[in-house]
């Protein structure tokens, strides 16, 4: 009875499957890494969507709770400042709150506190959020008791906008009745002296110095 053996793989097989496997694996790699990377850039853009519309919200809240009294300042990039507003995030209660872009990276920022004043100093306690990067539109635009904003940042396709309405200015308040001028004292009018009549001397003495009778001074 013959034994056949059965003949082994070559080194040039081996070789040649090993790098058929390296292909496979590779093509296999970068599938998967592929996919993770889309993955990790939706929750990216995901997580920034939701930062941003939580930003915007805030915003809105404040103007929203204001008395009113706001200031805007035009430029490249406005500026507002909100003198009073209930939306504290902070629990201050009512709060003045201001929103600017630095210049550094277009920087949105929220400034909140009482009592201070731009720009900031050492001395005043306040709390800054810097909100978010990449600010290419800030704009506020007032008329009556409307408000427009617009906020566009660089990696968004369009600008994100709302508009408040009813937001009144609160009253000028009224200027103080100035006192009335107290009445001068009148002075009583001068006494004229009668025209002296022609004739009459010019050396006429007193009534206290009239000339006493001979009769009365020698008794």
């Amino acid at each position: 009875m013959e034994c056949r053996q059965r003949g082994a793989f070559t080194l040039i097989e081996v070789l040649i499957a090993t790098l058929l496997l390296t292909f496979v694996l590779i093509g296999l790699y970068s599938a998967l890494d592929t996919q993770r990377r889309a993955v990790y850039s939706v929750k990216e853009n995901l997580d920034r969507s939701v930062d941003y519309d939580r930003a915007v919200m805030v915003l809105y809240n404040d103007i929203l709770h204001s008395d009113g009294n706001l200031t805007i300042k035009k430029g490249e990039r406005d500026r507002l400042c909100i003198e009073a507003t209930r939306n504290s995030l902070y629990e201050l209660g009512v709060a003045k709150v201001c929103w600017l872009v630095l210049k550094d990276g277009d920087t949105l920022i929220r400034i909140e506190g009482n009592g201070y004043r731009l720009p900031l100093s050492l001395e005043q306690n306040v709390e800054v959020d810097r909100v978010f990067k990449g600010v290419n539109l800030f704009d506020i635009t007032r008329k009556k008791d409307k408000i427009l904003v617009v906020v566009g940042q660089v990696n968004k396709k369009e600008p994100y906008a709302f508009l408040l309405q009813g937001i009144k200015k609160p009253p000028k308040p009224k200027p103080k009745p100035k006192p009335k001028p107290k009445p001068k004292p009148k002075t009583p009018p001068k006494k004229k002296t009668p025209p002296k009549k022609s004739g009459e001397s010019n050396n006429s003495k007193p009534a206290e110095e009239e000339e006493i009778p001979p009769e009365i001074e020698n008794p």
